[in-house]
């Protein structure tokens, strides 16, 4: 890149000590994406909120060709003229200069008009530079300058518009989201006015997207698709392909990706029919952003991070070990030729780099070396030739990322290390003499991950100490927590575990504030979970959780205060996680802690907290009415424990593996209940509530088998989940004013390009649901519908709903549904579907029962689609199958379980006992009984 007009000279001062060269080179890495979400989520912000929130008017010309008469001075026109030409160029520094004697030559003629829209173009121009407090000083200006303006023309009203377009990206990018959001509904009320149609719709998309950062997604996700059915009636322009575009970046935010890539290709074809090489190269763009989501999201339903290794600036492991799926390397694939093509096709430098900087990303995502090795090049030698811009410095960041990840993968010494550092120091003096702190912020951190990857630890503490006080400076959350986590780190390999233990606390609680913002702002995010946030959350409780040496007690010598702060931490990630799948926050109404039901309410009951480690499991005992919390370690590695875990989830479906469903549940039962046998037994439990953390999500507790007493855990007690600390209201089933909406699909069906086997005994399970409550009414097949069951739903208060029908649990929120007659009911839908209103009013239903659905084939994180469920419908408890079992045995259960919730004397968990007891003592196979699990409120 150029610096003043020169070629990179010279290197940051801290890149001057001596870079050791990393040693080991066993294992290939990927790198992190982080990073890519920052060249993401630069691209998404910069075609959104510029190019297409910014129309050729702010661009410089439009305000010229319409309001050309106003515009008296050659000199202040020709000025604005060549200062368009340089921002199309990326040259932004000189653009300041020039738009800033455009300003002084309009003022000096007193054309105020033309004053107040150069300053908005200056604006523009210092806000690509990342000087967001000057460009927003210059807007306010502007604005000033047309507010005194009483009598408003067309063409004033048309600046006006583009300023107010202006002024709220500004506000966006500062964290002025509501005034964002203000400032855009006046311009889309100003369009509107002037009769500028494409321009209030590119304004209604950036409504949208400020009403995501608030958190509104509901009404975001509704304004947008109304706002599709008016684009599409647009003929083909440069305005439709824009706003296309910017309609696709916006569903691929809020991880509609589907639909985003429909959209996205419909601009891409808008733009080939009007010949325009920049519109196609933007789509193209964007629309690779898209796939390469696709396929992380196909990636991270696999099982492949190395959590507690992981840092800011770490590569994921790609090895043989852990191949990438098929439907990942046919996204990434697709994405690599999109970017390709971007690349090729625009004219625009600045995509061309963009477009690279993703491909490179890609080709080491699909293990190309040699081809990335060739594309890193040639994107060394292009950033010699842009201008010093934000792009270019997050792009010089992303390809040092890059060029680590393939000096990891290749054991390459070219290009060497003190080479990258020098790229970053570059990156942070261009950042400096700009004024930008984000990126300056964003270029420190990352160099302080460079010398963590050589060891040299000092410096790597330094710069990340500088890093993090750059960020924090600017109030930057979402890059401080990265800088938590790597100091965090960076002491933990240096013996300070106090010094560790205290950055990663600061990291989770920015983390535990930041919910909102991390699902709204980042394109990306829902994909990188498991790369760049819950590693941080892991690692910490690994910390949390390491027994000091010498240590005299007999818990290990982990104090109450780090038993409780694990704990709780496990809890946030847990809700964390729920928020990142729904990709907003999650609704808890009055909720209730655990430990005050199992202390006041239910003393009979424990809870048990397994928690999947590296090199250990740890689990947290919380026993009634003891406010001491138990700890227990098994050191088994965790590649031990998923194996074990991967392999009884795959005996468990075959009803014939009776032998080998012992023999893995029984080592499972050895880890999490043996250690604690005593203690149960000692405080007479007779229900265990599991908080289960990873693969153990996936297997119902209820099969766990004590060889010693050749027992199932079933057999020795009532068995519940919750999906975190905290439960809606939890209360007891009041048995004597129970109703139900039953409803199902017994009949064949074909919808959405998928076939459903016919399910014969729905119809015996729903009759029977009416045996057991009178007061119950049914939906079956051409009447289950969305509509009827709202309607029911809105015209009794049902304590119960059953649904037996297909559905599906995964870690992806698009393929998370049950199927009624006509549609996939997605789990999105489930909140305004079951919800009981009463006026203004909402209670929960008691129970909400699902059977005959079943976990994704493949999908390690499927049952978050169960949690999701139970805590979108808003039900108190939820009754699932883990698998779809033989309709018949469901029937039989169900009928039991309904029979024995009629008793008073019982809670519904162990009326689910007594099914599931009842159907074992008829049938041993574990395929057959095993499956039910309760989640949510056991009382």
């Amino acid at each position: 890149m150029k610096v003043n007009g020169k070629k990179r000279s010279g290197i940051f001062r801290a890149v001057q000590p001596y870079l050791k060269l990393v040693a080991s080179h066993s294992r290939c890495f990927y790198a992190s994406r982080w990073l890519r979400r920052i060249i993401l989520a630069l691209g998404t912000a910069f075609f959104i909120i510029c190019q297409f929130s910014l129309n050729p008017g702010i661009q410089i010309t439009f305000p010229l060709t319409q309001a050309k008469s106003t515009y008296n001075l050659p000199n202040a026109q020709a000025l604005v003229e060549q200062g368009r030409k340089l921002y199309d160029a990326g040259d932004y520094n000189q653009a300041v200069t020039v738009l800033q004697q455009a300003v002084e030559a309009f003022r000096a003629s007193g054309d105020r008009l033309g004053e107040a829209m150069a300053l908005s173009n200056l604006s523009l121009a210092l806000k690509q530079l990342g000087q967001l407090e000057k460009a927003n000083d210059n807007i306010t200006q502007s604005l000033k300058i047309l507010e005194t303006d009483q009598n408003r023309d067309l063409a004033s009203l048309q600046v006006l518009a583009q300023v107010l377009d202006v002024q709220g990206s500004l506000q966006l990018e500062l964290g002025r989201t509501q005034q964002a959001l203000d400032s855009w509904k006046q311009a889309a009320k100003t369009y509107e006015q002037i009769g500028d149609e494409p321009s209030r719709i590119r304004s209604l998309i950036n409504i949208a997207q400020a009403e995501q950062t608030l958190g509104h997604y509901r009404q975001a996700r509704t304004n947008l698709e109304q706002l599709f059915t008016s684009v599409q009636k647009q003929p083909d322009s440069l305005m439709k392909a824009t706003a296309l575009r910017s309609l696709g970046d916006v569903l691929q935010l809020v991880g509609e990706l589907e639909k985003s890539l429909k959209v996205l290709q419909q601009s891409r074809d808008v733009a080939q029919r009007l010949r325009s090489p920049s519109q196609m190269g933007a789509a193209l763009l964007s629309l690779g952003n898209t796939q390469r989501a696709l396929g992380n999201r196909g990636r991270h339903q696999q099982n492949t991070v190395s959590q507690e290794k992981a840092t800011p600036l770490q590569c994921t492991i790609t090895n043989a070990n852990n191949p990438i799926s098929n439907e990942a390397s046919r996204y990434y694939q697709q994405a690599a030729q999109s970017y390709q093509q971007a690349a090729d096709i625009s004219g625009s430098p600045l995509v061309q780099i963009q477009a690279k900087i993703n491909q490179l990303s890609i080709l080491l995502e699909l293990q190309k070396w040699s081809e990335a090795q060739k594309l890193a090049s040639e994107v060394q030698y292009q950033l010699t030739r842009i201008p010093a811009n934000q792009t270019a410095i997050f792009a010089e960041i992303n390809l040092a990322q890059s060029l680590i990840c393939l000096k990891q993968a290749t054991i390459a010494n070219n290009p060497g290390w003190k080479e990258i550092a020098q790229g970053l120091a570059t990156a942070i003096q261009q950042a400096n003499s700009n004024g930008d702190r984000r990126s300056v912020a964003y270029a420190l951190g990352a160099l302080g991950g460079l010398y963590l990857e050589t060891q040299d630890m000092h410096n790597a503490q330094k710069l990340t100490e500088q890093a993090l006080t750059t960020a924090q400076t600017i109030q930057a959350g979402d890059i401080a927590y990265l800088w938590q986590w790597q100091l965090g780190h960076i002491l933990r390999i240096k013996g300070d575990i106090k010094g560790a233990i205290a950055f990663y606390k600061q990291a989770v609680s920015t983390l535990n504030s930041l919910r909102n913002d991390l699902v709204a702002l980042n394109p990306d995010v829902q994909f990188s979970f498991r790369d760049n946030v819950e590693p941080v959350y892991r690692q910490f409780v690994d910390l949390l959780l390491q027994s000091p040496p010498l240590s005299p007690s007999v818990d290990g010598g982990i104090s109450q205060q780090n038993l409780k702060q694990a704990r709780n931490v496990i809890e946030a990630l847990q809700l964390t996680e729920l928020e990142n799948f729904f990709r907003e926050a999650c609704l808890q109404p009055s909720p209730k802690q655990i430990d005050e039901v199992v202390d006041k309410t239910d003393p009979t009951t424990a809870v048990i907290y397994p928690i999947i480690l590296k090199d250990r499991l740890e689990i947290i005992l919380k026993l009634p009415t003891k406010n001491e919390l138990r700890h227990y370690t098994i050191y088994k590695q965790a590649s031990e424990v998923e194996t074990a875990l991967e392999k009884l989830q795959q005996s468990l479906t075959e009803p014939d593996q009776i032998n080998d469903v012992k023999k893995f549940s029984g080592q499972v039962y050895s880890w999490l209940i043996q250690p604690l046998e005593a203690e149960l037994a000692k405080m007479k439990i007779k229900t265990l509530v599991f908080v289960l953390d990873g693969s153990l999500r996936n297997i119902p507790m209820a099969v766990l088998y004590d060889d010693t007493h050749k027992q199932y855990l079933i057999q020795k007690y009532a068995i519940a989940l919750a999906p975190g600390l905290q439960l809606i209201d939890p209360k007891p089933l009041q048995r004597g004013k129970l109703n139900a909406l039953a409803a199902g699909v017994s009949e064949q069906r074909n919808i959405e390009g998928r076939k459903f086997a016919p399910l014969k005994n729905v119809e015996v399970e729903l009759q029977k649901i009416q045996s057991a409550i009178p007061k119950s009414e049914e939906l079956l097949n051409h009447n289950f519908t969305k509509t009827n069951v709202k309607n029911q739903i809105e015209e009794e208060p049902y304590t119960v709903v059953h649904i037996a029908t297909h559905g599906e649990f995964s870690s992806n929120v698009e393929k998370t549904f049950i199927l009624t007659w006509e549609q996939l009911l997605k789990v999105k839908d489930f909140d305004n579907l079951l919800r009981i209103r009463n006026g203004s009013e909402s209670r929960a239903i008691e129970l909400l029962v699902l059977s005959a659905c079943q976990t994704a084939v493949g999908d390690t994180r499927a049952t978050l689609g169960l949690a999701g469920i139970a805590v979108r419908a808003g039900a108190r408890s939820t009754l699932a199958t883990l698998w779809s079992v033989d309709d018949e045995s469901t029937a039989e259960l169900m009928s039991k379980f309904y029979q024995e919730l009629e008793n008073t004397n019982l809670t519904k968990v162990e009326a689910l006992r007594l099914a599931q007891l009842k159907l074992l003592t008829d049938h041993e196979i574990p395929y057959l009984w095993a499956p039910y699990v309760l989640v949510g409120n056991w009382l």
